[in-house]
């Protein structure tokens, strides 16, 4: 049975270049339960897509372990 992707976006505060945003991508893309991540540098804003239900902790703590700070995540 096909099951619908889940969104979220995540505010996130002190990404300053693409390089930042790029880091943060590559970092929600490595969680497994992450289908796709995508970070807009201009909004401060990672939108991210996934099939069962994710751990908003473990979001939170693989950006803030970069040194980036969380600063909502909410339902798309």
């Amino acid at each position: 049975m096909f099951q619908k992707k889940k969104k979220k976006t995540i505010q996130i505060e002190g990404m300053h270049c693409m390089h930042c945003a790029k880091k943060v991508e590559e970092a929600l893309q490595s969680l497994e339960e992450i289908k796709k991540a995508k970070v807009n540098l201009k909004t401060q804003e990672a939108l991210i897509q996934f099939d069962h239900e994710i751990d908003e902790q473990k979001i939170k703590e693989k950006i803030e372990d970069l040194g980036y700070k969380v600063i909502k995540i909410q339902v798309k």
